[in-house]
């Protein structure tokens, strides 16, 4: 896995320990880039801490359930990703510009207890998601594109066909999960798809269903 600067190819590549970043409804996948407003003083020191370290953030969501700890902070899903830093850029009125691109998922084993204002994990990697290409001749790039089609007709939407066209399969499956406008759960269950097929069946399982229901509320509005 090349992200940025940096390959990515054993476990010995990857920290035990990284800071962490709950974000709800947000998804990022191996290969996939994410860009982010950084604000919240703690997550200004956190990108600090990543610039001066191995510039590796997790990404993760709240708990789905919205569990809190005792403190008020979210519970974590279990499933997050992690990201390097490769864009960075002050605004000049005390926000960060950055965007993340995603190396690989990890597990969290546990909440580390520290002194910085922002929360940091120790992790298990999945360490089969540094081969990008693992499985992707086996997905139905057909069954996708046609989902993908009829999203974006149903909704009044274009898109690159050109650059959808170049995408090779891996790539094709978490550029368009990321991009899809699905909730929490949904986004999560992508995530956690064991791999790529089987996130390429979930992604036109969710649009179809999406669609189903876009279908029901037309017809019913008719009433």
């Amino acid at each position: 896995m090349q992200a940025g600067n940096a390959r990515y190819r054993t476990a010995r590549d990857l920290p035990e320990t990284v800071p962490v970043f709950p974000l709800e409804a947000a998804l990022l996948l191996p290969g996939g880039r994410m860009p982010l407003n950084i604000f919240e003083p703690r997550y200004l020191e956190m990108i600090d801490h990543a610039l001066s370290h191995q510039r590796l953030i997790g990404m993760v969501q709240p708990r789905l359930d919205g569990a809190v700890r005792g403190d008020g902070e979210p519970e974590l899903c279990e499933v997050g990703c992690l990201g390097r830093l490769t864009s960075f850029a002050e605004t000049g009125d005390g926000r960060y510009l950055i965007s993340l691109q995603g190396v690989c998922r990890f597990r969290v084993v546990s909440e580390v207890g520290t002194k910085t204002p922002f929360r940091q994990c120790r992790i298990n990697s999945f360490i089969a998601d540094l081969d990008m290409e693992a499985g992707a001749a086996e997905i139905d790039r057909p069954a996708l594109l046609k989902a993908f089609r009829a999203y974006l007709k149903a909704n009044d939407l274009d898109a690159d066909w050109e650059s959808v066209s170049r995408a090779e399969n891996a790539m094709l499956v978490n550029a368009l999960s990321m991009m899809a406008p699905y909730g929490a759960a949904e986004k999560q269950a992508l995530l956690e798809a064991p791999d790529l097929k089987t996130r390429a069946e979930t992604l036109i399982a969710i649009t179809e269903i999406a669609l189903a229901r876009d279908d029901e509320d037309f017809g019913s509005s008719l009433q």
